[in-house]
């Protein structure tokens, strides 16, 4: 017996895929992170993409980016051809808007989307997507993940969901001015460790947020999470700063401060 292509997803709600297909994603770094992301994406169901990425395939990336190969490497195929590979492969009529920059060198298409996945390295990076975010009333997923230590070294990461007129990086204690300061202070220190699994534990999970964003099918009301991963224990639990906040609603960012800033000549 024949069934459809996401009868299994049937458990969404009715308006499911009607409601997924309609929404527009953008995917902001397409390595370890952001590779799992976009082929879970167009694995259920998701039609409309903007992605960036100006990094080619390298050696070194071939023990975690998803859909690439050692062709791709010795091609140096750009990230960004095999973002869309994927996603063409899975959905041939997806409308992919793909940008081999920065986000911030093209940012107008960005501010089109409903969700936006931050796949970024940095913490200034994150800050900065954060503000496009809350500026365009786009709900931000980050995810992240870095090794510490040496004996044994430690697998850590975090899933962070902040939603217009709910709790920001800064609330729930992520992002610190110190924490960019020192970033600032060490820049060009060097390459982080990455492996396949840490990505593709924290790229799912930020894919289901999206999905509940959209669906609401758990009936969450809460517009923020914050879960940290402990890739050596591996668990991915909500994270004991939220338990200590006293704070409802964001004092980050201002309920009016949306759209392009205005500029007044003097």
């Amino acid at each position: 017996m024949s069934r459809g292509r996401y009868s299994r997803q049937s458990f969404l709600g009715p308006n499911s895929k009607e409601m997924i297909s309609r929404t527009t994603v953008a995917v902001v770094g397409l390595g370890g992170g952001g590779s799992h992301v976009v082929q879970q994406l167009a694995h259920i169901g998701f039609q409309r993409y903007v992605v960036y990425d100006d990094d080619i395939v390298e050696d070194s990336n071939l023990n975690r980016l998803v859909g690439a190969t050692s062709l791709d490497a010795i091609a140096e195929t750009p990230k960004l051809h095999i973002a869309k590979t994927v996603i063409y492969a899975l959905q041939p009529n997806a409308a992919v808007r793909g940008f081999a920059c920065r986000w911030q060198e093209k940012p107008e298409p960005l501010r089109e989307c409903q969700i936006v996945f931050g796949c970024v390295d940095s913490y200034k990076g994150r800050h900065e997507l954060e503000i496009a975010c809350r500026r365009y009333l786009m709900h931000y997923i980050d995810i992240g993940m870095d090794v510490h230590g040496d004996e044994p070294p430690v697998i850590g990461g975090q899933v962070i969901l902040s939603s217009p007129g709910s709790l920001c990086m800064r609330c729930v204690g992520f992002l610190t001015d110190e924490k960019l300061a020192e970033e600032a202070s060490r820049y060009g220190a060097g390459s982080r460790p990455q492996v396949i699994w840490p990505n593709g534990v924290l790229a799912s999970t930020a894919v289901g947020l999206a999905v509940d964003l959209i669906t609401g099918w758990t009936r969450r009301e809460r517009g923020y999470v914050y879960l940290v991963y402990d890739g050596n224990q591996a668990t991915l639990k909500e994270s004991f700063t939220l338990r200590n906040i006293k704070i409802a609603a964001c004092k980050h960012f201002a309920e009016d401060d949306v759209g392009d800033p205005v500029l007044i000549d003097l």
